[in-house]
């Protein structure tokens, strides 16, 4: 089973990305320097805003989720993990995340890359408000 989601937001002048463990996508439009994991503001969408059909099938166990970050010309797939711990409650927040916790802003675990390691052109990107869509696809072998 295959379930598609997109979500749009945009940069913001205080965007770091230097968290070593996450990167997050916020509905909130304000950003603080603390908030090093968020890497985008102002989407359209939080976890509690994606479809059911999503949900149910990135909950499914073996899930697996394919992010595409489309920002101007660069294009990074995030490749990371669902299963049972995935509920996507949290009405703000979505979070990729390096270990297995799991809370209701986690969209995936086990993630490829975190906020630190995207590339550094994305992050300046994003600092200059640059609009990113974040492409997702989750696949489960049920």
């Amino acid at each position: 089973m295959k379930a598609r989601e997109t979500v749009i937001a945009h940069g913001h002048p205080l965007i770091r990305g230097t968290h070593p463990t996450t990167f997050e996508v916020t509905t909130e439009e304000e950003l603080t320097i603390y908030g090093d994991c968020i890497i985008a503001v102002g989407a359209d969408k939080g976890a509690a805003d994606l479809s059911s059909g999503f949900r149910d099938v990135l909950s499914m166990e073996g899930a697996t989720l394919t992010t595409r970050l489309v920002c101007r010309d660069l294009t990074i797939e995030v490749h990371s993990s669902g299963g049972r711990g995935i509920t996507l409650e949290h009405p703000t927040d979505l979070v990729w995340r390096r270990s297995p916790f799991c809370c209701g802003r986690t969209m995936g675990t086990g993630a490829d890359f975190v906020a630190r390691t995207l590339p550094r052109e994305l992050i300046h990107y994003l600092r200059e408000g640059a609009i990113i869509q974040v492409e997702m696809e989750a696949d489960s072998p049920g």
